[in-house]
């Protein structure tokens, strides 16, 4: 639980252009492991929905930041 506070934290003090950035990267590389764990499985195929998860808050702190909030 303690990572992903630190995560959080960590994005909160991200501006929105490395916001975007940070969610294209991560989104280029969950296509990468999807395609690797569609070749062959992943020894921790859990890491997909961790990293899907990853960027679904990213998102949303992004829009937070465009809202104004």
């Amino acid at each position: 639980m303690s990572k992903k506070l630190d995560f959080v934290k960590s994005i909160h003090s991200l501006n929105e252009s490395d916001l975007i950035a940070r969610i294209k990267e991560d989104e280029l590389r969950l296509k990468k492991i999807k395609f690797a764990h569609t070749i062959s499985p992943l020894e921790n195929p859990v890491s997909i929905r961790g990293l899907r998860r990853d960027i679904a808050r990213l998102k949303t702190e992004l829009k937070k930041k465009q809202s104004g909030e």
